[in-house]
């Protein structure tokens, strides 16, 4: 049996079933990456519920973890070389878990790195931007007088949205399934990071409306699309709350 008592967040959230990778999450945008990405490749894992309410990304064994003090992160006990590697950030997990199981990332370089960049595309603008966007417009940020930061959040939104409504209606060819490959797209780490911002956006964070989102109609019908997916579905509750 795999010994991961080496690393403190075990002592935390200990692991029943050690040999299998170890995920510490909770159903956020950012968090259902890693557990829908999981659920696609077909991986054995035992989920962790961190509650980010509590606080409990900022003791000492999740810092040890993640430094960032944020979720998702985690330990797979069969990384390289069969040694167990901890590793934080959406956006590294889905590229490693994609290379671990040979899926859902392209061996063909050109489309390896097409894939990449619409992945950063999610990280560095649609993840922040929207995140914004609902701290203004649900969360505290509702109460300042001042509308131009919500304003500003709701524009970029906007935009961003624009960017992704263009890429899959594919400058006037036959509409993308998904956001990368030839033809109509192939499923891929793109999508999986996306698709969880965008049903935020319009659900939890209720900014449909203001950002307005039926002018995306190409985008509206690839979220319809990706959450039809039996794994999106599972993955969007995984860690189950309490």
């Amino acid at each position: 049996m795999t010994d991961l008592s080496a690393f403190p967040i075990t002592g935390r959230w200990p692991a029943r079933h050690p040999d299998r990778l170890q995920l510490y999450s909770l159903p956020t945008p950012n968090g259902v990456k890693v557990s829908i990405m999981l659920e696609e490749v077909g991986l054995a894992y035992e989920p962790h519920f961190i509650d980010i309410m509590a606080n409990e990304t900022w003791g000492p064994e999740f810092l040890s973890l993640n430094p960032n003090g944020k979720i998702p992160a985690i330990l797979d006990p069969d990384g390289p070389g069969g040694q167990p590697l901890a590793l934080f950030e959406s956006g590294a997990i889905l590229i490693y878990l994609a290379e671990k199981t040979g899926k859902l990332l392209s061996n063909d370089p050109a489309t390896r790195y097409e894939t990449i960049q619409w992945l950063m595309f999610q990280m560095g603008a649609i993840g922040p931007m929207f995140g914004q966007l609902g701290f203004f417009h649900k969360f505290a940020g509702k109460d300042y007088e001042d509308k131009r930061p919500r304003d500003r959040y709701v524009a970029e939104s906007r935009r961003l949205l624009g960017v992704l409504e263009t890429r899959l209606a594919n400058d006037g060819g036959a509409p993308r399934d998904w956001i990368v490959g030839e033809g109509r797209g192939d499923y891929s780490i793109a999508d999986v990071a996306t698709l969880g911002w965008v049903r935020n956006l319009i659900g939890f964070y209720e900014a449909g409306e203001i950002v307005g989102f039926n002018d995306f109609p190409h985008v509206a019908a690839w979220l319809e699309r990706g959450l039809a997916r039996p794994a999106v579905q599972r993955g969007l509750a995984i860690p189950a709350r309490g």
